[in-house]
């Protein structure tokens, strides 16, 4: 009983997706351009600066741009990582905060795709295994794992605007 329940379950998410995809995806010739220039950076929250810095600039080679005080609290870091294509990553420490381990909850972060080079995929791979990251990979171009603070990240090898041989842009 319990799987043909949850076979509805998935057919009214199905039925619900597709009145969605009906109503507001238009064809690409269609959208019209994104008022946005791109994503200038995410900020996600650091427990250990000097530990994030390791993990993100010596195992995943994104290179340290920036490292300031947060303007909105004195004696917190606010510090940039290069990912690529003129994006940022960002993270702040809130130093004498309890601000508790990483959670998921409604409108935070679920994961964060990065999208590398497809040699370079299985380079950094191998650097997270080397350090000890447990990894889950699918599809032959995802690897999800969690940073140092508990943040779930995931390197992709499909090029930007596509996700699994698909179009997404």
């Amino acid at each position: 009983m319990v799987d043909g329940a949850a076979t509805r379950d998935r057919q009214s998410f199905e039925d619900r997706r597709a009145r969605l995809r009906q109503q507001y995806l238009q064809p690409a010739g269609a959208r019209p351009a994104s008022s946005a220039r791109g994503l200038h950076h995410t900020a996600l929250l650091s427990g250990d600066v000097e530990r994030t810095i390791r993990f993100y600039q010596d195992v995943l080679e994104f290179p340290l741009t920036e490292l300031i005080e947060n303007r909105d609290y004195a004696g917190s870091s606010h510090f940039f990582f290069d990912i690529g294509n003129g994006n940022l990553l960002a993270f702040f420490d809130f130093p004498g905060l309890d601000v508790g381990p990483y959670q998921e909850v409604l409108g935070g972060l679920h994961h964060m795709a990065i999208s590398v080079e497809p040699t370079r995929w299985e380079r950094l791979r191998a650097k997270l295994t080397d350090a000890g990251v447990e990894l889950v990979e699918h599809s032959d171009v995802s690897l999800y794992f969690r940073d140092p603070d508990g943040a779930r990240i995931e390197l992709i090898a499909d090029p930007l605007g596509e996700m699994y041989g698909s179009k997404v842009l």
